[in-house]
């Protein structure tokens, strides 16, 4: 299937699929007599699976690694499995930075409930930060 043919499939574009490419995530593809990429139909799942990475929050790079396991014939469950656990301590740290920062807003809002223009300092630009 040609590049652009992929894209509709996929719901991609085809610089997207250029730039996956590139960056190794998707093998270079036959060509046609005439130049054009002719890529096979498994590659659809292999997208998918690009997607689906994307969306858990890995990166590119992590991406490539898992994929770089596969292609070369082993099974990447354990390497996913250390990525996921890796990116889980991420997002609840990041959570919990998150509520910290939703407290200190909360508290800053509550003080500044009843504005009063008057007891503001020039100086201090606003008395409520």
């Amino acid at each position: 299937m040609r590049i652009g043919e992929l894209a509709e499939a996929t719901g991609t574009t085809t610089k997207a699929l250029r730039f996956y490419e590139e960056a190794g995530l998707l093998p270079s593809p036959d060509r046609t007599g005439a130049g054009y990429r002719d890529y096979p139909p498994e590659i659809i799942s292999r997208l998918a699976f690009i997607r689906r990475s994307q969306s858990a929050g890995l990166t590119l790079a992590q991406i490539r690694e898992i994929l770089q396991i596969r292609d070369g014939g082993q099974a990447p469950c354990e390497h996913v499995q250390e990525l996921l656990s890796d990116r889980l301590s991420d997002l609840d740290r990041q959570i919990a930075e998150l509520q910290e920062l939703r407290g200190t807003v909360a508290q800053l809002q509550a003080d500044a409930t009843t504005v009063e223009p008057a007891r503001c300092d020039p100086a201090t630009v606003c008395r409520y930060l």
